[in-house]
């Protein structure tokens, strides 16, 4: 089980973790981290031929903006945390800039996985979801119907997901991406071309507002990291409500406990966690624990990749 002594020591109340967030909250000395952090990006993008500022473009010509009003519930309060400024991003993900950089900025972020081997960024990016994947098999989870992706963001993750599920059966596949960015979901809506997704839904993963028992799979992909401990807590009751009786979450997140996060220089850990105001919840949060607190049971870690650990457990039948 994961424990408080496999953080970080840029990370929780320590003297270093506590000197790195009051420089980023240094008003003068933020904005220069902020720059800094999106100039690391972009630049490692496109050196490793990711087209972040055309793309970037692309998408702010096509027209999809007219199309936010599709992509808003009306209904949904916005949570506080939420609304803070991160991923260097003042309004966080609810404006166009977050949206349409997300893409690029989720290929730039495989990259860095697996730095010595070269990886083109396709490949890096399919080893990333390839590596999810292959953990949730190994646990048995092999056979859904349907599937709820949490957090979805532009809908790389769920369209992984469901194109993967959908080639281990004969049946069909009905998959919901969920998220609380209607600008997030208008760029998921574009890129489902074919119509895969059953639902791009604009709801909080808290409340989302389905019905109970109806999913055989519910997934976070590259989200716990994003949220206050409080927030992960209802995300997981939540989950539990929504799962069928012996119907699985699945986590896939930055690991704690892996060496490469341990060992960040002091400039790469500054960076993020100027970009991730939630960064000291979660790594001194016990996620697996929570999971066991929210009725959960099979509880399984596993470290997926040399940064990120796949978090498995199984709602009792």
């Amino acid at each position: 089980m994961q424990t408080a002594k496999l953080k970080p020591a840029w990370a929780g109340g320590e003297f270093l973790s506590r000197f790195v967030n009051l420089l980023i909250h240094t008003g003068p000395t933020y904005a220069l981290l902020k720059r800094q952090a999106r100039k690391v990006l972009i630049k490692t993008a496109e050196k490793n031929g990711i087209a972040w500022r055309q793309r970037y473009r692309e998408l702010e010509m096509s027209g999809i903006q007219q199309t936010l009003d599709q992509n808003i519930n009306p209904a949904v309060v916005y949570p506080d945390y939420y609304k803070k400024p991160f991923h260097a991003y003042a309004e966080g993900n609810l404006c166009w800039q977050a949206a349409f950089e997300a893409e690029p900025a989720t290929y730039a972020m495989a990259l860095r996985i697996w730095p010595g081997e070269k990886l083109t960024w396709q490949d890096a990016h399919d080893r990333l979801r390839t590596t999810f994947h292959t953990a949730l098999a190994e646990q048995g989870v092999t056979e859904v119907h349907d599937i709820l992706d949490i957090g979805c963001s532009v809908g790389i993750s769920t369209l992984s997901l469901h194109r993967y599920f959908q080639g281990l059966v004969e049946y069909p596949v009905s998959t919901i991406g969920l998220d609380l960015s209607p600008y997030m979901l208008a760029v998921a809506r574009a890129y489902d071309a074919r119509h895969e997704i059953a639902a791009w839904l604009h709801a909080a993963g808290e409340a989302s507002g389905l019905m109970g028992s109806s999913f055989d799979l519910v997934s976070l992909q590259l989200v716990a990291h994003e949220l206050p401990r409080d927030a992960s807590r209802k995300v997981l009751q939540e989950a539990s409500r929504l799962l069928k009786p012996g119907g699985w979450i699945a986590l896939l997140d930055s690991d704690p406990g892996s060496p490469v996060l341990q060992k960040l220089p002091p400039f790469l850990f500054t960076l993020m966690k100027s970009t991730e105001p939630w960064s000291d919840d979660y790594y001194t949060f016990d996620l697996q624990a929570a999971l066991e607190t929210a009725g959960f049971e099979k509880v399984v870690s596993v470290a997926s990749d040399p940064r990120h650990r796949t978090i498995i457990a199984r709602k009792p039948v």
